[in-house]
């Protein structure tokens, strides 16, 4: 008699050691179909018909990892204007940005993703700059389709003009408010049902006039859209908020309607506990970008106050530009020890609590299902599997969690799931070649930028 057991699925990875329910279970079969988990077994106790079979003794399993915030178009920035001032920094970025082509768009995101997946994403939240070019926005997601990553592409939108970029963007790359949300729409159609979502980035509240905030806000919430938007990175968004309407940063937000539930606001470095209280109210979510923040100097974000207020993080690895990498691992091991010596206390941010800000933390925010507690029966089929043994310096595994937090690495990312695809398989792209992108990335890299902010 044929049993729901028997019934065959998508994908068998049999007799794993899997963090499901906040706690490793041992020699379990997960069963994924549909892109769901339909199941999770002791091995071998309900028999299923797979249509391929992932032979896992010895491997662990832990939920893909939810990059909240990138830019892709950095891969081919990496190193740029290092060891200035985040005002110069963004002015050699902002001019490679605004003479962006989509041959480099496409490679650009397309190494990024091949990178992020080989480091454990399997969700990335792209946060577009502004551009003109419809093109631009085209590749980047033909890229993350080729990578079959899971995905939001947040367009970038600004309607206050100011070649300093300090109050406001550079004009170069503003569009018509209306003709961008055109163009998300048609995003919107052109990824619908697919692993891919649209939503919408604000670079900062400087960008955006209180008409333009208003007009984000109302179209988000007709179309149940995101939006994006870095927020107190230094003190730049609060000094010319106050200089420029009288209101801090948070408070022009609030007044303008672009606080409220459907707001991830990226870094929140200088956010206070007022500010804190704020987001909380409003229901919005932060992006944790550790590496970012270190490396352009801007401090550390008060991830456990804003925890403890009710906020949720999520984990951010930045731009190549600002981070280097598009390591999701160590972006979880950097930001749980920089809290740590922050607060000067060694139990913050443990495996636990970083595996569920990596893989749930700002996924209501985004309109995504997270896993918090790790892997659930029904919920998305987003997964690593990951071989320690295959890096010394990840063994002996006496604590899975703890040995993965601190020493993780790529080299145990054998097997990369997403959206119930396998993405990567041992290294190893099924659309993506290697060696063909870091020779385009080389051929297309811009050679030089200029006009750098004083």
């Amino acid at each position: 008699m044929t049993t729901a057991a028997s019934t065959p699925c998508d994908l068998l990875v049999s007799d794993v050691t899997v963090w499901t329910g906040g706690r490793w279970r041992e020699r379990v079969d997960v069963a994924v179909d549909g892109g769901r988990i339909t199941r999770i077994a002791p091995h071998g106790a309900e028999p299923a018909s797979a249509r391929r079979t992932l032979h896992g003794r010895g491997a662990h399993v832990v939920p893909g990892i939810v990059n909240t915030h990138t830019h892709l178009n950095q891969a081919l920035l990496r190193g740029t204007a290092e060891g200035r001032p985040l005002l110069s920094w963004l002015g050699e970025v902002g001019e490679a940005t605004a003479a962006l082509t989509a041959e480099q768009a496409y490679t650009a995101a397309a190494c990024a993703a091949l990178e992020a997946l080989r480091t454990g994403t399997t969700t990335v939240v792209e946060h577009m700059w502004p551009h003109p070019s419809r093109a631009v926005h085209e590749a980047v997601v033909l890229a993350l389709e080729d990578a079959g990553v899971r995905g939001v592409v947040c367009v970038g939108i600004a309607d206050r003009a100011d070649p300093s970029r300090r109050w406001g963007m550079d004009p170069r790359l503003i569009r018509p408010v209306e003709e961008v949300l055109d163009h998300v729409l048609e995003l919107a159609d052109r990824t619908r049902g697919g692993p891919l979502r649209v939503g919408l980035a604000v670079p900062n509240p400087r960008c955006l006039t209180p008409a333009g905030m208003a007009r984000v806000r109302a179209f988000a919430d007709e179309h149940r859209l995101p939006v994006s938007i870095h927020l107190l990175e230094t003190a730049t968004d609060e000094e010319m908020c106050l200089e420029h309407t009288g209101r801090g940063a948070v408070r022009l937000l609030q007044e303008s309607g672009l606080l409220w539930e459907r707001l991830l606001a990226v870094h929140c470095v200088r956010l206070d506990g007022a500010g804190r209280e704020a987001l909380a109210g409003a229901g919005a979510a932060v992006s944790y970008n550790p590496l970012s923040n270190m490396r352009l100097g801007s401090g550390v974000a008060p991830v456990p106050e804003l925890l403890e207020a009710g906020v949720p993080v999520g984990i951010g690895v930045d731009g190549a530009a600002s981070n280097d990498r598009q390591d999701a691992l160590e972006a979880l091991r950097i930001g749980s020890y920089l809290q740590r010596v922050a607060h000067r206390r060694a139990d913050l941010l443990d495996f636990a609590r970083m595996m569920d800000m990596a893989a749930d933390g700002a996924c209501r925010v985004l309109g995504l299902e997270g896993a918090p507690g790790g892997l659930a029966e029904g919920g998305p089929a987003d997964l690593l599997v990951l071989r320690f043994d295959a890096d010394v310096g990840c063994v002996p595994v006496a604590d899975p969690g703890a040995v993965l937090l601190t020493t993780g690495s790529q080299r145990v990312v054998e097997t990369v799931v997403a959206d119930g695809r396998v993405v990567l398989d041992g290294g190893v792209h099924p659309v993506l070649d290697e060696r063909e992108l870091v020779a385009r990335a080389q051929a297309v890299a811009p050679r030089a930028t200029a006009a750098v902010l004083p």
